[in-house]
């Protein structure tokens, strides 16, 4: 897959992109507190491999350098009702600059415009009003709560869902 918006490409993740996946995402502490993912103390020791050649995890690129800055995943939650759930981080010397509405939007549009996907849904923690407000202003809106998902960080931890459907 490959979708472009104005600024960025989103595609494969790719070996060569080992580096730049471990200083916005896995090393990346405030990443953690906003997005579920393995924190990796060095490089050398980073298990990057499990990344690569999957079909449900993508890299966000900068257009105009190639550069790796964040991760889009999609999990099928159910074929049969053609829905998905979706999942992003970037890292935190990008963030509130409109990167990540810009990847929502345009996946968005292709999930509706591509494929045969009728229900996109999102989720965060209660205290991530960031991607809440990415949610919002791509047209998700208020789906649900699941109270104590899974445990994160050493404490159980809750999942506010957004949802918007094909029109």
């Amino acid at each position: 897959m490959r979708v472009e918006s104005k600024r960025l490409l989103i595609d494969d993740v790719k070996l060569r992109d080992k580096e730049d996946y471990f200083l916005n995402i896995s090393h990346d502490k405030e990443v953690l507190k906003t997005f579920v993912c393995n924190y990796a103390e060095d490089l050398e020791s980073f298990d990057f491999s499990r990344n690569v050649g999957r079909d449900d995890i993508f890299a966000i690129r900068l257009a105009d350098t190639g550069k790796l800055i964040g991760i889009f995943v999609e999990y099928e939650v159910n074929k049969d009702k053609k829905c998905l759930e979706i999942g992003y981080g970037i890292g935190s010397a990008h963030w509130g600059k409109g990167y990540m509405t810009e990847v929502v939007r345009a996946m968005l549009t292709y999930y509706f415009t591509q494929t045969d996907f009728q229900t996109v849904y999102a989720s965060f923690f209660p205290e991530n009003i960031a991607s809440k407000r990415v949610m919002e202003k791509c047209g998700m809106t208020f789906s649900h709560i699941h109270e104590k998902e899974f445990s994160y960080l050493g404490k159980e931890r809750d999942l506010i869902y957004y949802k918007i459907e094909a029109r």
